[in-house]
This record gives structure tokens, sequence and C-alpha cells, in this order.
């Protein structure tokens, strides 16, 4: 059996407010495994963010471990942290952050080039994953010609251009009418079973989550599973 993808063992963090230390997670497990898509639905200041900040490397756990594959991060620095973070794990959020100036082709590249592939093959893969999201022909399109959900999409495909194992995304349909917000997430269901990368999908969405294979959400800074 191949290694989880992303294991937190016994996470906590806590933050230092002048004279307070506000524990916001207390020892907290969670796996997950190639193709596995879980959701995390969590009210604002439940520590949604805490967590998805250390399953991407972004933050350090104040005690426990971060496993990306089978590598144990918690003692790692910065730039081997930063090293991990881009070829092992893809963000999408809310807000696409496509650079404006750039096609989505470009966008998709550039991740690519930044990771060492040379620009043919940089090319040819950002442009199979945008054509499997059904952008083939807006590959030469700013994102000021995109639609919202074409943004979204380009966003996903520029967060996996990398065949990362994990996938972290944060409300990546909160932007979106529910029309569009169904179809962003179901490519991005279909791009998850079929790359075989895991997936921690934060939404408010309970239709959506109900469709992903576990749902989760944090009380009093435990992991509690959902119905």
């Amino acid at each position: 059996m191949s290694a989880p993808a992303l294991q937190l063992a016994n996470v906590s963090r806590a933050y230092v407010q002048g004279d307070n230390v506000v524990p916001v997670l207390g020892g907290v497990d969670l796996t997950l495994q190639p193709g596995e898509m879980v959701a995390l639905v969590a009210p604002s200041g439940s520590g949604k963010s805490t967590l998805l900040h250390l399953a991407g490397l972004l933050e350090k756990p104040d005690s426990g471990e971060v496993f990306i594959g089978e590598t144990a991060t918690a003692a790692l620095d910065d730039g081997a942290r930063t090293r991990l973070r881009r070829t092992d794990i893809g963000f999408v959020y809310q807000f696409h952050h496509l650079l404006g100036e750039f096609t989505a082709l470009e966008n998709v590249i550039m991740p690519q080039r930044i990771a060492g592939l040379s620009f043919d093959e940089a090319k040819g893969r950002a442009a199979e994953i945008l054509t499997f999201l059904g952008l083939a022909h807006r590959l030469d399109h700013r994102p000021a010609e995109l639609s919202g959900g074409e943004q979204q999409r380009v966003a996903i495909a520029r967060a996996v251009a990398n065949t990362p194992r994990l996938l972290l995304a944060d409300e990546p349909t909160g932007n979106l009418d529910p029309g569009t917000g169904e179809h962003v997430f179901a490519t991005l269901a279909a791009l998850v079973r079929q790359s075989g990368l895991a997936a921690l999908v934060a939404t408010h969405n309970l239709e959506l989550a109900a469709r992903m294979d576990r749902r989760i959400t944090l009380r009093g800074g435990q992991i509690v599973p959902m119905a």
C-alpha cells in the first residue's frame, strides 16, 4: 500500500496574543490517502486556516508531526519546506490569483519552468491539463477575458501543473454562482480521480461536501468526522 499523501500526527498549534496563549489545534490526527477527496466544513475562527497552513507547510506545528508522503517536515528548514511545497503541494484559493498580463497557458507554464522543466515540456503539459479541464479554446486568453469559472479552472490547472501529491483548496467555489461552482467542482473531482492526488477542500457548501469521500469539521481544536 502506498504511503498517505498527508498525515498530521498529534499536531498542536497555539498563538500568542499579548499575555495570552490562544490554543487553536490540540493534538489533531488526520490522514489523506492518494485519490481521496476530504471536505473540511468548519466555521470561521475554528482553526480551518491554521489546519490548511500546517498541511501546506506554511506554518510549523508547536508539537506533533506533519508528513508529506513519507517525509517528516516539522524539523525541516525553510528552504527544504519551500522545495517540498513546490513539488508536492498545490494550492487553490477562493480568488484565482492569476497573473493578469499572462495568458491561461502562460499562467500554467510558469510554475513548471520555476521547477526546472523545459519550455516545451511545460507548454505541452499546460495545454494537456487545460484541455482536460475544458479550456482548449481559451489557452491564449488572459484572465480578464475569461469567465469566473474559467479563471478558477486555470487556477486549478496551475496548482496541479507540477504533479503534486496533495491539493489544498480553500473555498474554491466560494466566489462563483451555483451553476459555475458545480462545474468547477466537477472538473476538480475528475482531476483528482484521474491523477490520484489527494485533496483537502475547505468549503461551506454542504451539497458539494456530501459528494466527497469524507467530511470533517473542527470542534474545540479537534478534528471531528461528520455524518
